[in-house]
């Protein structure tokens, strides 16, 4: 238990120079940097957050990270970075939460982000390509995202903001991303 935090904070310092901004009181939350499922609002988040660590030890992906030093009043707080390791919506994160910053949702009404595609990024959008990766691996593929005309289009109000299509997006720079939203 302790091995796996330390670990997680070591990794964290290596990834923090992602999250971090030049003001250590600013949100690290951003593109591709994602609150875990069920996350209370980012203006409640650290507050609330007791950074004990039980969210990064219930992961079995190793999904979930937390922030170092560098990261300020957030330091200790628990981030996704999808394009690394997405969040597989196992929810044992929520199920964890002793504070209730992670609070329980259904899978399907997880709202951690919103995938948004860069269409002149896209192969299948830019070249008429046909690349099917981030519909194939969509954990609710024509639900939260669609086929039109064998292009990708992802339906807002289903997505999840998992980010398995941003990792799994064959491009060097990535034609998806997850734009961060929250659950309540």
């Amino acid at each position: 238990m302790l091995k796996k935090i330390l670990f997680s904070l070591a990794a964290g310092a290596v990834e923090a120079g992602r999250a971090s901004s030049s003001d250590a009181q600013s949100s690290p939350i951003k593109t591709n940097v994602l609150r875990p499922p069920g996350a209370v609002k980012e203006d409640l988040f650290a507050a609330k957050c007791i950074r004990c660590g039980r969210c990064v030890e219930a992961c079995p992906y190793n999904s979930i990270k937390m922030l170092d030093i560098r990261a300020g009043f957030f330091a200790g707080t628990p981030v996704i970075y999808p394009q690394d390791i997405p969040c597989y919506l196992c929810m044992k994160c929520v199920e964890v939460c002793p504070t209730g910053t992670l609070q329980k949702v259904k899978q399907s009404e997880v709202r951690m982000g919103l995938a948004v595609i860069d269409h002149t990024l896209c192969i299948t959008w830019k070249l008429q390509a046909l690349c099917r990766t981030c519909y194939n691996v969509c954990p609710y593929k024509e639900t939260a995202i669609k086929l039109d005309q064998l292009r990708p289009v992802v339906v807002e109000d289903k997505c999840v903001g998992c980010g398995l299509c941003v990792h799994g997006c064959p491009l060097p720079t990535k034609a998806i991303r997850i734009e961060p939203i929250y659950s309540f």
